[in-house]
């Protein structure tokens, strides 16, 4: 795999741990929440490029993979969030915005959701608006 195809891979997986606090902001992702990230990947991310895995997968789906990954884990989400800032400013270039739009486009649906937006996602949608303004 070349290294811009491992950025590519990571982006998508970034992408999934995002997600996942996104939803586990209150602790404890609901099916409604899976629900619309599945809808979101399908409906948005596969048409961003071109890039498949190894086993020639569009690599958005690497989104889901991680976010079910993530929720067998069952762990908190704050690390994930500090994941998602620190390859957000380390690679800057993956970030256009209509790619930030995206971005937030699926982090307020999924927050959206499951009886609106509580406390817990609104502080989070919050640092994520601030981070890709």
């Amino acid at each position: 795999m070349l290294p811009t195809e491992k950025i590519e891979h990571k982006f998508y997986q970034i992408l999934g741990k995002l997600f996942y606090a996104v939803a586990m902001a209150d602790r404890n992702v609901r099916p409604i929440e899976v629900e619309k990230l599945r809808e979101d990947v399908r409906k948005y991310w596969l048409d961003v490029d071109d890039v498949e895995d190894e086993f020639g997968t569009d690599a958005a789906y690497q989104i889901e993979i991680v976010f079910d990954w993530l929720q067998q884990e069952e762990k908190e989400a704050g690390s994930y969030w500090k994941e998602f800032e620190h390859f957000y400013r380390e690679h800057p270039s993956k970030f256009n915005m209509p790619i930030k739009q995206l971005i937030w486009r699926t982090a307020d649906d999924i927050a959206a959701s499951y009886a609106h937006k509580n406390k817990s996602e609104l502080i989070l949608l919050a640092k994520l608006k601030g981070l890709l303004l």
